[in-house]
């Protein structure tokens, strides 16, 4: 089970691809084309979105020097400029780097009330960091994402979100995930690690679809939308809860995990981007189909940023 790290962000991506055409479609035309299980066949050319995209930009600012608000911002822009940011980018996200691009400080750029998943989509690769320790981590996750999403409880879940996948490469299993994070919202309720940011009304809304998620995995899989019991995954908490749904429902077969991941009526591509990054995470690169890096967009990046935290 080596390569973690690579193995965690081409999963990333491999979902994020493998959702992108399927995003904005309901469950039932999903279903017709691909079957229950969804899309499962990467595209000789696949192309990702903004998720891997902002994952990559994330990545490159933990590996550059010097300040990390200033990198994080330099990466940001630089992204919201690309001419390849064509892939359907999050409202908040691009409000946000624009309000960076004319150089207001992140505090005023941030949109208070969104908690959408865009802080958490983009956040694996602070779970991949070995030299960071927990605080580190728990501090880089919630900055990463106060910078565009302001909102208490998109700082809660990009937080638990790298640290579910610190757990796996640590040697969690998939299934301890649920009540290592739910341990972590209880213990880290009253800890503020961004001022005028955080808030225990954050871990309280991502405690509750914790809570949901292991209820609901203690009953039958019905084999149907991963969404309908867990939620749609546009805004934080949920997405980081029904990916773990999809990835929990397939323990042993990483693929399916994806492609349940992408039949959904919700966020299909950042629910599955995530599912991904915790298989990759949990088994390693092997996991994947090894004609699939060859595949994938970004391919160079995506094993650049794995072997360095490998």
């Amino acid at each position: 089970m080596g390569m973690r790290a690579t193995g965690s962000m081409f999963g990333l991506a491999y979902g994020d691809a493998l959702g992108k055409p399927v995003e904005f479609k309901k469950y039932p035309a999903i279903v017709a084309a691909f079957g229950p299980g969804g899309p499962t066949e990467l595209h000789k050319k696949a192309q990702v979105t903004d998720d891997t995209q902002m994952a990559l930009a994330v990545g490159w600012a933990l590996l550059s020097e010097g300040d990390l608000v200033q990198n994080l911002t330099t990466h940001f822009v630089k992204w919201l400029k690309s001419p390849d940011n064509n892939r359907a980018p999050g409202n908040t996200c691009m409000r946000a780097c624009l309000k960076l691009d004319y150089g207001l400080p992140w505090e005023q750029a941030s949109i208070r009330g969104s908690k959408g998943c865009g802080a958490n989509m983009r956040v694996t690769p602070v779970g991949l960091v070995k030299t960071y320790d927990d605080d580190t981590t728990a501090y880089v996750a919630q900055l990463q994402a106060a910078m565009t999403h302001g909102h208490p409880t998109a700082l809660a879940a990009s937080e638990l979100t790298a640290f579910a996948v610190r757990f796996l490469v640590q040697g969690a299993t998939l299934h301890e995930l649920p009540g290592l994070l739910l341990e972590r919202c209880r213990s880290q309720r009253q800890v503020m690690r961004v001022d005028g940011f955080s808030s225990p009304a954050g871990w309280d809304e991502c405690r509750e679809v914790l809570e949901n998620l292991q209820a609901v995995l203690s009953t039958k899989d019905d084999g149907g939308d991963v969404c309908a019991r867990t939620g749609e995954g546009w805004i934080a908490e949920e997405a980081l809860a029904t990916a773990l749904h999809a990835a929990l429902r397939h323990p042993d077969d990483s693929v399916a995990a994806l492609g349940r991941a992408c039949a959904t009526n919700g966020d299909s591509d950042s629910i599955a981007c995530l599912a991904g990054a915790f298989h990759g995470a949990a088994y390693g690169m092997t996991v994947w189909p090894a004609e699939w890096s060859k595949r994938i967009e970004y391919r160079d990046q995506l094993a650049k940023l794995g072997a360095a935290w490998d």
